[in-house]
């Protein structure tokens, strides 16, 4: 077992309110850019890792800070408001961080190798498992890439698709099937630099346009046998983790309230300046505006306390119900959608030059729908449960 002192001691992340504007405002700096070019967002990025914020939730048995769930969503929201594409990648990080804290997946050396390299630069993850024919695991189905067998490990052969971060990774966990009988799934911890890996620049997408989401393709990639993570089986049948949302599941969702944040921001700053002729005033002494603005706090509101209301629960020791969390993060979804909506709708033309960054907020927060469990798969559980016959 690893302890603190075999490990680099990681930065505290500063998690105060001057210091998270302040994170805010570097990565904003330099969103619009990335968003036009399409490029990986490594000024955001270093931003974030120079902050200690990339490695927030590393657990202290390897030295990191430990930031709890709450901390760990006003991290994403900070980091939304300021480029949802860095928070992508951010959130997929912290969460493979979060996830071997609590239940030490990785081979000790392999990810006393990962914290070192994160001490210096970002090393990032990200779990690859979309696949271009399957869709989406939590959608049910096995993966077509298989890992087979060999004398000192594993050979992984596939394709996935939707791989966030990109070139960027310093590793991938790769969701894949075993070419054995019966087939076992697991995820394979994979190194980036493997020979074998071939990025596929397939990622032109109508919001998160820095997150470098492409496709990857492994072949006859070498994994080293300690590097395989089973996936284990229930009474026979696998059910895919992100059917549900779970108590660490909530760091994706955060962002996109970042997203609404922003939107909030950008609709303000416009109003406060927009004099029309015909009324010699700013807009925003109208009570039009006025109410506009408090229906896109309304909706705001309601999305910042569903999620810090739902992880202090958990944080109480409240028993989580899956149907409920996964509601939960529709419910989030759908008020972050309908804050950056309302802004847009009310200005019109103006919010949909990309010269206003409201364009931008509008295109990015609508990928909150696409996060698992999806608004439809969690109305169906949620639907299903209430309507289950009494015991």
């Amino acid at each position: 077992m690893s302890t603190a002192t075999d490990h680099q001691v990681l930065t505290v992340p500063d998690l105060s309110e001057p210091a998270l504007t302040a994170l805010t405002t570097e990565i904003a700096a330099t969103a619009r850019e990335y968003d036009r070019s399409g490029a990986i967002p490594e000024a955001g990025l270093a931003a974030a890792h120079r902050g200690g914020y990339l490695t927030a939730t590393v657990a202290a048995r390897y030295g990191g800070p430990a930031v709890d769930p709450i901390g760990l969503a006003r991290i994403l929201i900070a980091l939304g408001a300021g480029d949802p594409s860095v928070a992508l990648i951010a959130a997929n990080n912290l969460n493979t961080h979060q996830t071997q804290a609590a239940h030490g997946i990785w081979p000790d050396d392999v990810y006393t190798d990962l914290v070192r390299r994160s001490a210096v630069a970002p090393a990032l993850v990200n779990a690859i498992r979309a696949e271009p024919e399957l869709g989406a695991p939590a959608r049910g189905g096995l993966p077509a890439t298989v890992a087979r067998r060999t004398a000192d490990g594993w050979i992984l052969n596939g394709r996935k698709t939707f791989a966030t971060g990109g070139t960027a990774l310093a590793y991938h966990v790769v969701w894949a099937v075993t070419d054995e009988n019966p087939p076992r799934v697991a995820h394979l911890l994979v190194p980036a630099d493997a020979p074998g890996i071939t990025w596929h620049e397939t990622w032109d997408h109508l919001g998160l346009r820095a997150s470098n989401t492409h496709d990857v393709e492994y072949a006859d990639v070498p994994v080293p046998s300690a590097n395989f993570a089973e996936i284990p089986f229930t009474d026979g049948v696998y059910r895919d983790p992100a059917v549900a949302a779970g108590p660490t599941s909530f760091g994706h969702v955060a962002l996109y309230v970042g997203v609404a944040r922003a939107a909030r921001t950008a609709f303000a700053d416009f109003a406060r300046t927009r004099i029309p002729t015909a009324l010699g005033r700013p807009i925003a002494e109208t009570e039009r505006i006025q109410t506009v603005a408090g229906e896109i706090e309304a909706q705001i509101v309601q999305a910042e306390t569903l999620l810090f209301g739902t992880l202090a629960l958990l944080a109480a020791g409240e028993p989580p119900v899956p149907h409920r969390l996964s509601l939960i993060k529709a419910q989030i979804a759908r008020s972050v959608v309908a804050a950056v909506q309302t802004a847009v709708a009310a200005l019109g033309n103006a919010a949909l030059t990309r010269h206003n960054d409201l364009e931008r907020h509008l295109r990015d927060v609508l990928c909150v729908r696409v996060h698992p469990p999806q608004e439809d798969a969690a109305v169906l559980a949620a639907g299903r449960a209430v309507l289950r016959p009494a015991p």
